[in-house]
Formats: structure tokens, C-alpha cells, sequence
């Protein structure tokens, strides 16, 4: 087994990122694993302040470029004070999005284009990458719906419209045909427990680490 991997899960609002993350965590864990699983935007307390900014108020309030400069900014501290040191320590790390979902977000959805994310993100983390990304597929106004149902009141991606998400969607799909090697796309149209399982077996087949489904799905 390759210890100190870092394993992202992608994909639009409302797709099961947190699910399947927390799953993931569980899952390792009961495996003898060390592992910790973060965020993206924060997953460090600097990072969980420029959070706040991001993901509360209306969606005009800050232009692609902004939300980039705000993206990187807290995923620079991110990076160093939460990832970097779990990394050091042995431990996998787990992350709910990491820089994909600029590239998909402002990059393309929000029409900035790939290269400048690019620019920014050498500039900022250099050319620092995670080990797998998996990236959940489902129907942009199904996940869309859903994430309006939580209620949790961080909506401001969400209120920039159906339109939107549809290039979302499209965008992470357009990413993670790029490269087979590091994305692996997984239909999230199934129950938690089937999209459970086709992530421990992309695991498997990445890692070679046989997880088990944590008991709290399999009851």
C-alpha cells in the first residue's frame, strides 16, 4: 500500500459529495486507515473565514474572477495548514472539491477560460495535485433541487440559475475526460449505497485497498 494519497470528490451542488466523502472517511477508517476528511471552500479555519464570502449573498455580489482570486486565496491556506501537514503525517487525506471545481466553476461555467485558472493555480500551489478525483455524475436539475431542499442558507451558487448548473455539469464532465488516469466518472443517480460501491471499487482498482461498506448503509 502507497501511503500519503489525497482522494477528491467532485461534481455539481446537490450530487452526494458529502455522503460519499463521510462514507469514504468511514470506511477507511474501519479499515485501519488514517485518514481526514476536509473541504473545499475551507478546510482550515483561515480558509472557513473566506468561505463565509463565497457561498453567502447574492450571486452578483462577486464577479468569475473574484470567486477565483477568493478560491485560491483559501486554497493556499488550506493546502498548508490542513492537507500538506496530513500528508506529512501519513494520513490520506479525503476532500469535499479541491481546484477541479474552479477549472469547472470559473474556468468554464463562469467563462474564464482554463488558462487563467491554470496561471492562478501554478501561481498560488504550484503544481500541486491530488492522487484520484472522482467526480459524480447525476442530472444538474436533480442535484440542483436538491441542494435548494437543504436549506442551509450557503445558496449563492445555487440562485445563479438552472442555466448555470447545465454548464457545470457539463464542465466537470468535460474534465474528467481529460484525463482517465486521475478522474474517474461515477453515475450518483443510484442509491447511496450503489454509488458507495462504485467508489470503493475505483479505490480498489486505483489504490488496491479493499474497503467495506461502512454498517449504517448496509443495515
Amino acid at each position: 500500500m502507497s501511503a500519503n494519497k489525497m482522494i477528491v470528490i467532485e461534481g455539481v451542488d446537490g450530487s452526494g459529495k458529502g455522503v460519499q466523502t463521510r462514507l469514504l472517511q468511514q470506511a477507511m477508517t474501519d479499515a485501519g486507515l488514517p485518514c481526514i476528511l476536509t473541504r473545499e471552500p475551507g478546510g482550515s479555519a483561515a480558509a472557513e473565514d473566506i468561505r463565509e464570502l463565497l457561498v453567502n449573498g447574492e450571486p452578483e455580489k462577486w464577479d468569475s474572477m473574484t470567486e477565483l482570486l477568493l478560491m485560491y486565496a483559501a486554497r493556499r491556506a488550506h493546502l498548508r495548514d490542513t492537507i500538506r501537514p496530513a500528508l506529512a503525517q501519513g494520513k490520506w487525506v479525503i476532500s469535499d472539491r479541491f481546484a477541479d471545481s474552479s477549472r469547472a466553476f470559473q474556468g468554464i461555467a463562469g467563462e474564464l477560460g482554463l488558462d487563467i485558472v491554470e496561471q492562478l493555480h501554478q501561481l498560488s500551489i504550484d503544481n500541486f495535485s491530488p492522487d484520484l478525483v472522482i467526480v459524480l455524475d447525476i442530472d444538474d436539475q436533480v442535484a440542483l433541487q436538491r441542494a435548494i431542499a437543504r436549506g442551509d442558507g450557503e445558496d449563492r451558487f445555487e440562485k445563479k440559475g438552472a442555466d448555470y448548473h447545465r454548464k457545470v455539469r457539463a464542465a466537470f464532465r468535460q474534465i474528467a475526460a481529460s484525463n482517465p488516469e486521475l478522474y474517474r466518472l461515477i453515475d450518483a443517480s443510484g442509491t447511496i449505497e450503489q454509488v458507495a460501491s462504485q467508489i470503493f471499487a475505483t479505490i480498489e482498482e486505483k489504490f488496491q485497498l479493499a474497503l467495506s461498506l461502512p454498517e449504517s448503509v448496509t443495515a
